[in-house]
């Protein structure tokens, strides 16, 4: 087993369930040591890390709210600490709210999802390139911000609140590829479709994939797997003239 020298550490927010699990046990397959944060489930978490650690490599199960920039301080503080580098960070944590119109949204909804979605995303970003840029005596690194194909279709009647929070997500994803494309840095974003996660139990319709499918031109929702792969191959050097890109895994949709 490698040391934390010479082995690339990958950082997922959200780590613990969906498509956040699934690229972490994949991305230490391909032999990164892993941190990953969470918030609530910390089961879900500890079983991704023993995964991560059955596959020969190192894992920080991290409990860090990405609402709250002390937090997300304290994780890198031990990711210093642990592993000495970061080499990739996967922004894929994120919430939903349960379906609605806009007339009945609370403003703490708003503010809660925004927190998460779309400030927190930068928070992280802020500490990863503080370690990976040539500007701080960094050896570069790749960004990977997970949006969502809402950005592009708005949601309507559902969640236009998350979609706008995706949209900031993105618009953040071009000016810091831009901003740090001489540094040794990479920013790229995955628009993920209907995939099968649990994420759209907390919005209220767990069969939602199901319900939609035949609007996806493949006929199917997708599988978290195939979410992680997109995400490790723009983290990989074979993505090495990439930069700003965003990659729909949508099923064509």
């Amino acid at each position: 087993m490698n040391t934390a020298s010479d082995t690339p550490l990958i950082l997922i927010t959200g780590g613990g369930r969906g498509v956040g699990a699934a690229t972490a046990r994949l991305a230490a397959a391909q032999g990164y040591d892993v941190a990953i944060s969470f918030v609530s489930n910390e089961a879900a978490a500890l079983a991704v890390a023993a995964d991560v650690e059955a596959a020969g490599r190192r894992a920080l199960p991290f409990r860090a709210d990405s609402a709250d920039p002390k937090q997300i301080s304290q994780l890198f503080e031990a990711i210093d600490r642990d592993f000495g580098r970061i080499d990739v960070l996967v922004n894929n944590a994120a919430i939903i709210a349960p379906q609605s119109r806009l007339e009945d949204f609370g403003f703490e909804r708003i503010k809660h999802l925004f927190a998460v979605n779309a400030i927190g995303p930068i928070l992280f970003a802020q500490q990863a390139v503080r370690r990976m840029s040539s500007r701080h005596g960094g050896n570069g690194g790749s960004i990977i911000n997970i949006s969502s194909a809402s950005a592009r279709i708005g949601s309507p009647n559902e969640y236009i609140d998350y979609a706008a929070s995706k949209g900031a997500l993105e618009t953040f994803t071009i000016g810091l590829a831009k901003e740090v494309a001489r540094e040794g840095i990479r920013v790229n974003c995955i628009r993920p479709g209907h995939i099968y996660t649990e994420m759209h139990a907390s919005g209220g319709e767990p069969g939602r994939v199901d319900r939609v499918r035949d609007s996806i031109p493949m006929g199917r929702g997708g599988q978290p797997e195939e979410v992680a792969r997109a995400i490790l191959w723009l983290a990989s050097a074979e993505a090495s003239f990439t930069t700003g890109t965003f990659l729909d895994v949508t099923g064509g949709k």
